[in-house]
């Protein structure tokens, strides 16, 4: 890519951040630049990052998104697209968060993994990518644009870091043999009202192939998964609204469950 891209891409990672810190939404990069390639959006979403480790940030893992039938017909895309977390995006179950610092807020449950060994390059078999998890979990993704509305498309999501906010951890376990995650049904409650179902099978079919396709993309990059990093696999479920006064919580029969509060 010519140095004019390069430039526009360092200027577009300034621009989201600053929405982010001033709470101002921008115009969606497609809308200006019709067509934007993935890959570009990859290295948009790069950038923040890089910007945002620069700052004292520090990376702890990676989100998939869209990996649910649910999510791709909500958000009109047909694929997944990734990002990546970073250590104060993520809170422990029962922390508060205030409205007021979002700016259009979505959440959605999820289950999740913390890697218990290195997994990379293509190929990875399904039973590889069990192996190398150590622990699993629900947890609760705080989505949210920096873009004026969510008409957007998956190369703006990608650049905005797969609309990753907050991400909500509960109680990790260890990963069981006889535990069947694509069986593992999750309820979603606001206030005490049971609001979205969906199983884990919802998520490619079994969310331990979310940690194959990632392995396969970061792989591209010359990346990988490593130890120690948390996963998320993707919603079960379409994504919520996330008002100001609520409580959103998620359970399973068989993992802890995770909770959130809304000022």
């Amino acid at each position: 890519m010519d140095e004019p891209d390069n430039c526009w891409i360092a200027a577009t990672a300034a621009a989201l951040l600053t929405a982010e810190y001033e709470n101002v939404p921008i115009e969606a990069l497609t809308r200006r630049r019709p067509g934007l390639a993935l890959e570009t959006a990859y290295r948009i979403q790069a950038a923040t990052v890089a910007r945002h480790v620069a700052a004292g940030a520090r990376v702890v893992g990676h989100k998939a998104g869209a990996t649910s039938q649910a999510i791709q017909e909500q958000a009109g895309v047909d694929e997944p697209d990734s990002g990546v977390l970073l250590d104060d995006m993520v809170m422990h179950t029962g922390s508060t968060v205030h409205r007021s610092v979002l700016m259009q807020p979505r959440v959605e449950a999820e289950l999740a993994f913390r890697l218990g060994s290195d997994l990379s390059g293509p190929g990875v078999a399904l039973d590889e990518a069990r192996a190398a998890v150590k622990e699993v979990f629900l947890a609760l993704e705080v989505i949210d644009t920096r873009f004026t509305d969510w008409q957007i498309t998956i190369a703006d999501s990608i650049a905005d870091n797969a609309s990753c906010a907050r991400v909500v951890t509960g109680p990790k376990v260890p990963l069981n043999p006889d535990m069947d995650l694509a069986a593992e049904p999750l309820v979603v409650s606001v206030n005490g009202t049971a609001v979205a179902t969906g199983e884990g099978r919802a998520i490619l079919g079994d969310p331990l192939r979310v940690l194959i396709w990632l392995a396969g993309r970061l792989h591209r990059f010359g990346e990988g998964l490593r130890a120690g990093q948390l996963v998320l696999a993707g919603a079960v479920h379409a994504s919520l609204p996330l008002e100001a006064g609520s409580t959103v919580r998620a359970r399973s029969p068989h993992l802890p469950p995770v909770e959130l509060h809304v000022r």
